[in-house]
């Protein structure tokens, strides 16, 4: 009988459920059966799981209506192994509890730093006693939400209290320590040889413009403010800069679309089993990350989209990404849309030698950031355990 693990989300309407979803299919290629299971602090998923992995829902509560949702949710983790996505108490803490009153190995994954979202290293918990009371007892008090920082800062010390630890980027490893299990692609499900970009293009109302790509959540580290003010700069009336899903946090995307209507066009979030068909509509695919603390701790799965589908890519160079993408894309300085400018020109006038750059892009995401290398990891973690 197939052993099963359980992929404790800390909240399936925020960004760890796309790593959650990866994770999931990765150890599909191991032969482990899968569940999913994680609170719901949001009205729907934050991304469209892959289908026939099982997911389970528990509603997300503050404290402490949150004591009896975390019961709920514990009761319903019934793998053999325990692997909590984020160092949250709402899966991280959760985890630990499993492991310790069911006996269950536990491996936490690390894809981000999230006191990163607070300030890092700067951020401190010092109220008065009279606001420290306020966040306790009030009813929308700061402690009463179960991920407010300061949990976020007390989990941390309890990392090496999982059995086994797999991070994504350099900056996380230096920090935490742990095995590199980059944001890898399947490399067979994204394979631009199935797909017709003019096709695709006609299909999705795509075929009058040169079309630039942001295929995930637009937020202000990732840039995409800088590629609008470089389509200003180039000012070419067939260029627009096509964003595939957007925001659930806030309506950042929407101010965007006010400001730059003009080069912008929005698609809705699709499967990951649709989404190679989208990327292949694009003409470049760009991951413009600006140099924060929160940018050098991710791993961004924009790059193995861009890079899976033989694209030509234009990042930046900040964090790992000149050594995911090195010589097979195109690099730029952070927060200079001048230099987002010159590459997109440069492309389009060197379309060909730029395609060839993309299908060497495709040939390193199969040796190095394919779900394939990403299950070899994976592999001797578990057997580790």
């Amino acid at each position: 009988m197939k052993k099963k693990v359980s992929l404790v989300v800390s909240d399936l309407s925020g960004g760890g459920a796309v790593r959650a979803f990866l994770l999931a299919q990765v150890l599909q290629k191991l032969d482990f059966q899968v569940e999913i299971a994680g609170f719901l602090f949001g009205k729907e998923l934050y991304a469209i799981p892959p289908g026939k992995i099982p997911i389970i829902s528990v509603p997300g509560k503050n404290y402490p209506a949150f004591f009896l949702s975390a019961t709920k949710l514990l009761r319903e983790l019934r793998g053999d192994i325990i692997y909590a996505v984020k160092p949250k108490l709402t899966s991280f803490g959760l985890s630990l509890l499993k492991k310790y009153t069911n006996h269950r190995p536990l491996l936490l994954d690390m894809d981000d730093w999230e006191l990163s979202w607070y300030g890092g290293f700067e951020w401190k918990y010092r109220p008065s006693l009279k606001q420290f009371y306020r966040d306790i007892f009030k009813h929308n008090g700061a402690l009463r939400f179960p991920d407010h920082p300061l949990y976020l800062q007390w989990i941390e010390n309890f990392v090496q209290q999982a059995d086994a630890l797999t991070i994504d980027t350099q900056f996380l490893q230096e920090r935490f320590g742990g095995v590199y299990l980059p944001n890898g692609k399947d490399t067979a499900l994204f394979n631009p040889d199935k797909y017709d970009p003019e096709t695709s293009r006609k299909r999705y109302g795509l075929s009058e413009y040169r079309i630039l790509m942001f295929p995930g959540a637009p937020r202000p580290h990732k840039g995409v403010e800088d590629v609008l003010m470089a389509l200003d700069k180039l000012n070419q009336s067939d260029l627009r800069l096509v964003i595939v899903g957007g925001s659930p946090y806030d309506d950042y995307d929407a101010q965007l679309i006010r400001k730059w209507a003009r080069w912008i066009i929005k698609l809705p979030k699709f499967p990951v089993e649709v989404m190679p068909e989208i990327v292949s509509a694009a003409h470049i695919v760009v991951v413009p990350q600006r140099d924060t603390v929160i940018a050098h701790a991710q791993f961004p799965l924009k790059l193995t989209d861009g890079m899976a589908m033989a694209k030509p890519v234009i990042s930046t160079c900040v964090g790992d990404i000149p050594y995911i993408l090195g010589d097979t894309g195109y690099l730029v300085d952070p927060d200079s849309p001048t230099q987002i400018a010159e590459k997109i020109q440069l492309i389009f006038d060197n379309l060909d030698a730029a395609n060839e750059r993309g299908r060497k892009a495709r040939e390193k995401c199969i040796e190095k950031y394919s779900t394939d290398t990403m299950a070899s990891t994976l592999r001797e973690v578990i057997a580790t355990l």
